[in-house]
């Protein structure tokens, strides 16, 4: 990142460069936010703030250890079907929120207070089940050691470093990810370390990120791989970036710190060492302000493009020559997501993006992107006023930014977050924290009002499920066919940045009443298309021959 940072590591920073405005138009929306799929663009959803009276009060704050992360973990500890959230405080200690919401109403949650939970440092977490015992665990990281807690049930946990011989080290962590390879009983870890501890002078340096493999025998994680060179990251995703079913490690790197460095993605091979892609295996070097991956089929070529939140223009990032190379090109301003500059608030600065996410927030069968903005803390060389992005996806592939008329305009300094049916209605709300500033909450009503929600289209939320390791098929593709065409999710533990999602699948179905799902298993295994009514839940079961519905209790 630039400006301001290099007084705290005793170096200098350029401006990044910023890219042509992107090549479409704002759309104003009606008053409730809703709009018709014609001249006026996509449906707009409204989404009614419920921060004050959710009951959530958490302040992610500190010195300039705190300047990054600030994440959110989202899943369900009490085998309800809801989210809890989890959230990162930095120099306060972290939060364990359980969702009282009602089915269908008002944002509601408490506060669980444990000592496993209530860390200091924090900077971010990502739910995973890493002894697939059905119960979801939390990867937790920090400034010092990152700490990986066991849950219990009932929104219970404990330290697990001793018991899965995981050395949580102790440098300044952000980014986390995880995956299953062949064979094995647990997951391996990838964790994504920005700076070393400080040294006498108080300066700090990057260190190189860590892989944590199962140890021989089954008797937790293994002594860690660096991952060296050193680049300072802010993000790590292991993806299948070109559908052959090996998960390889993109990480997102602070260009600041390493004048020689860059973009990085590592092949991982089942049992072997993980090999850097250079630009003789067609890798395209980048140099940017790395800080948060999302992926996502946008043109429905059945591979993911890649979306990377900097400071000034952002990318998006799909494969030149196809699925043999990772030669990635950017397309980011032929479909309108540069999201270089404030929409409003300081527009004459570059901004300063952090956490990407796709996501059906209008349900109309189109992942819509996500960016949350904010300033990393005085740079006056960057917007101060710099509201996070809700950039709608439109029938021709491109983009159109709709966050003022969707009612989600915040001019925080926002860092991680999280889409998720926080009150199991079929429509996405959002968790957004912010530095030094309490945590904000928005509650989706679609087309309608706050009293009255309305999804602006059909939905289906899926969970899939498999027996022994992996229980919850970490990996896997997802596909979801209507007579519009075939939606393909991947799903995966990681990216964003220092915030993560695990739970149920929200796919959009648009005007569709009804479709098919299938599956590829993380081994490869395609199983059967399998019919799913719309507007409901369903688990879909490794084996099975139908989905197995479910309801939210009432």
């Amino acid at each position: 990142m630039s400006s301001g940072w290099g007084r705290w590591f005793g170096g200098g920073l350029g401006a990044g460069t910023l890219a042509g405005l992107a090549a479409f138009a704002l759309v104003s929306g009606s008053a409730t936010g809703a709009a018709s799929e014609s001249a006026a663009g996509p449906v707009t959803p409204r989404l009614v703030e419920e921060s004050a009276s959710s009951g959530v009060r958490q302040v992610y704050d500190g010195g300039f250890e705190f300047y990054v992360g600030g994440g959110v973990a989202a899943f369900d500890c009490d085998d309800d079907g809801k989210s809890e959230l989890y959230l990162a405080g930095g120099a306060n200690p972290a939060a364990l929120y359980r969702n009282e919401s009602p089915v269908g109403g008002a944002l509601k949650f408490s506060r669980v207070s444990d000592p496993a939970t209530d860390l200091t440092s924090v900077t971010g977490a990502y739910p995973l089940d890493v002894d697939s015992d059905g119960i979801t665990d939390l990867a937790v990281l920090r400034v010092g050691e990152d700490v990986l807690l066991r849950g219990l049930g009932g929104c219970r946990f404990e330290r697990a470093n001793e018991r899965w011989a995981y050395d949580g080290g102790d440098d300044w962590t952000v980014a986390f990810s995880a995956t299953w390879e062949d064979g094995q009983d647990l997951p391996t870890l990838a964790v994504g370390n920005y700076l070393g501890p400080a040294a006498a002078d108080g300066s700090r340096a990057c260190v190189p990120g860590a892989l944590y493999r199962p140890a021989a025998g089954g008797a937790g994680f293994a002594a860690p791989v660096d991952l060296s060179p050193a680049q300072c990251t802010l993000s790590v995703l292991f993806a299948d970036w070109n559908g052959t079913g090996r998960h390889d490690l993109r990480m997102a790197n602070d260009r600041h710190y390493t004048r020689d460095g860059g973009e990085q993605l590592w092949r991982v091979d089942p049992g072997k060492a993980p090999v850097l892609y250079t630009e003789a295996d067609g890798w395209v070097p980048l140099r940017i302000w790395g800080m948060g991956i999302a992926t996502s089929d946008v043109d429905g070529d059945g591979l993911p493009e890649v979306f990377l939140s900097s400071q000034g223009d952002n990318k998006l990032q799909r494969l030149a020559d196809g699925p043999e190379r990772p030669a990635y090109e950017d397309v980011a301003i032929a479909h309108g997501v540069t999201a270089h500059r404030p929409f409003l608030g300081d527009p004459s600065l570059p901004s300063t993006a952090w956490h990407p996410e796709f996501a059906d927030v209008n349900d109309d069968g189109r992942p819509d992107l996500y960016v949350s903005k904010g300033n990393v803390d005085a740079q006056p060389d960057h917007a101060a006023e710099d509201p996070s992005n809700l950039l709608l996806a439109q029938e021709d592939g491109t983009f159109v930014e709709r966050a003022r008329q969707a009612g989600l305009v915040s001019l925080g300094r926002s860092r991680g977050a999280v889409w998720a049916d926080l009150n199991l209605d079929g429509m996405l709300d959002l968790v957004e924290v912010n530095r030094s500033r309490n945590v904000r909450l928005w509650r989706n009503v679609g087309v309608g009002s706050a009293e009255r929600p309305q999804a602006p289209g059909h939905w289906v939320e899926l969970r899939l499920a498999q027996d022994g390791a992996n229980r919850d098929a970490i990996g896997a593709w997802l596909e979801v066919r209507t007579d519009a065409g075939t939606q393909r999710r991947q799903v995966t533990v990681g990216g964003g940045h220092a915030s993560g999602h695990l739970g149920w699948v929200h796919v959009g179905l648009g005007a569709a009443d009804s479709a098919e799902v299938r599956v590829r298993w993380p081994d490869g295994e395609t199983g059967p298309w399998q019919a799913v009514e719309a507007d409901t839940f369903g688990v879909v079961e490794r084996g099975a021959d139908r989905v197995r519905g479910w309801e939210a209790p009432r």
